[in-house]
Order: structure tokens, then C-alpha cells, then sequence
């Protein structure tokens, strides 16, 4: 391991951090917040809140760790010198906090020597916060949780059962696909969900409020914190014919169901956007 690189201190700045840049959010959101700029198409926006926020997550981690590297989703990098490196989502949900709903989070996760050690998403509206460290388990508001849903008795449910969480990517091409394909699936699982943040699907994945989730087009900021707090409550977290989870495709699901869930992707081609 990286000198310097505790993992239970590495999580302990993150979650100060986050919880910092969730009151930031809260608070000094203005009424009359609109769109600052857009990415990759129109619907790809970022409000300077997203900015504020990451700002104040880098400012935060430097003032402590000068030699540590970031990785953030508003623009923020740079390489580092310790081994450790920090990949930030300042509002993964950004479209859910500009019509001021709920589900929206920092997140926060820390790699060392190229691996995720450990993680936190903060949900300020719901008084959620979701952590892990690699091989500690995962916890939600400090209690432990595990990636089954009450209906399963702790067992992975098979695919018709399932309750499947997703999300789209911003370009019309690739969302024609990926309505293709939620048209294909929704007959074989017991519903769908769409809540607009890739972080929160995952620790939804890991606290059982949904069975499973997928999505092609999740950047490694929306997977970072999320991903880890999935596999340390059970799921299996990864994407199709073996890959890692990556913009590719991610799945994640209790094992049995996520290879149920795996399978079908990949016998409709998803990881393509035509």
C-alpha cells in the first residue's frame, strides 16, 4: 500500500467532504438556479453549483493530501504523486437538482495504487449517507446493509421478480437503443425504475431497495463510490462478456440474478447505440 494511505482516513475526509459540499448544496442553492453550460448534447448540463461543489471537494482534499490525485467530473485532474487518487461526481443527479428533486448525491471515492479502497455518496435531501471501505463491508447512515431486497429472504430473486433499476445516456441515438431495449425487458421483471443518478441506483442496489441495475454510458465518477458500496453489501458489480463495469455497460445484482440480467444484455447487443 501507498505511504500515507490509511483507508479509514482516507473515508473519513471523504465523508467530511461530502457532507460539507451537501450542506453547500442545500443552502446555497439559489431560486433561480439554471443551466451554467452543457457537455455532450443539450440535456448534458452542469449548474455552477456543480462547480461550487467540486471546488470545494478538491480545495478540501489538497489543503490535506497536496500530493494526492483527482479525478472530478466538472474538469477537475491531475496525476499525483501518491498512489492515491480521488474520483469525484460533485452532483451526480445534476438534472434531478435543477428541478429540485430529491434524488441527487455527492459522490466521493478513493483509490490506492489503482484500486477503490473506499467510498461515500451523500444524499442530503434524504439524510442518507453510504459508505464502504474495501473488505469492511458497506453501511448506510453507519449501520451495515446488504444487497437483498425484504421480498427475497436474503436469497438473489430470478430475473421475472426482479425489480430493475436504470438510466439513459443524453444522446437521442443512444437513448432510441436503450428504449429498445427497457421496452424488451419490462415484460420479463417485475418493473423498472429511473431515478437519475447512477450513484444512488448502486446503493440502492446494496441496501435491497432494488433487485438490479443497469446502464450503458455510467462515467467512472457516477461508478467510483457507488460500485464499491454495491460489492461490499453482496452484489456483484461489472459489465458484459466478462468486462469490468465501465461507460461500456454496468450491471450490478446479487450473483444469479446478475448473471440472468448480464445474459439478456447480452443477447440484445446493448453495449451498442445503433
Amino acid at each position: 500500500m501507498s505511504d500515507n494511505a490509511d483507508p479509514k482516513e482516507l473515508l473519513e475526509l471523504a465523508v467530511r467532504l461530502a457532507a460539507e459540499a451537501g450542506r453547500l448544496l442545500v443552502e446555497d442553492r439559489p431560486r433561480d438556479l439554471g443551466v451554467a453550460e452543457t457537455k455532450s448534447s443539450p440535456t448534458d448540463i452542469v449548474t455552477v453549483m456543480d462547480q461550487r461543489s467540486e471546488k470545494l471537494i478538491v480545495e478540501g482534499i489538497l489543503a490535506e493530501r497536496p500530493d494526492d490525485g483527482i479525478l472530478g467530473e466538472e474538469g477537475s485532474e491531475r496525476a499525483g504523486t501518491s498512489g492515491v487518487r480521488w474520483v469525484i461526481d460533485p452532483v451526480d443527479g445534476t438534472v434531478n437538482y435543477l428541478y429540485e428533486l430529491p434524488m441527487w448525491a455527492v459522490s466521493i471515492g478513493v483509490e490506492i495504487d489503482g484500486e477503490m479502497a473506499a467510498g461515500v455518496v451523500e444524499i442530503p435531501m434524504l439524510r442518507e449517507r453510504f459508505t464502504a471501505m474495501r473488505g469492511h463491508g458497506a453501511f448506510l447512515n453507519g449501520e451495515p446493509i446488504r444487497a437483498f431486497s425484504a421480498q427475497s429472504e436474503g436469497k438473489p430473486v430470478p430475473l421475472e421478480r426482479a425489480l430493475v433499476a436504470t438510466g439513459f445516456g443524453y444522446a437521442a441515438q443512444r437513448r432510441a437503443v436503450q428504449g429498445a431495449i427497457v421496452a424488451e425487458l419490462m415484460p420479463l421483471v417485475r418493473d423498472i425504475r429511473r431515478g437519475g443518478s447512477a450513484a444512488i441506483d448502486l446503493c440502492s442496489v446494496a441496501c435491497g431497495r432494488v433487485d438490479a441495475y443497469y446502464e450503458r454510458g455510467a462515467k467512472p465518477w457516477d461508478l467510483a463510490a457507488g460500485a464499491l458500496i454495491a460489492q461490499e453489501a453482496g452484489a456483484m458489480v461489472g459489465g458484459l462478456y466478462g468486462a469490468a463495469a465501465s461507460d461500456e455497460m454496468t450491471v450490478a445484482a446479487a450473483d444469479g440474478l446478475f448473471q440472468a440480467l448480464r445474459e439478456f444484455l447480452e443477447g440484445r447487443n446493448a453495449a451498442r447505440d445503433s
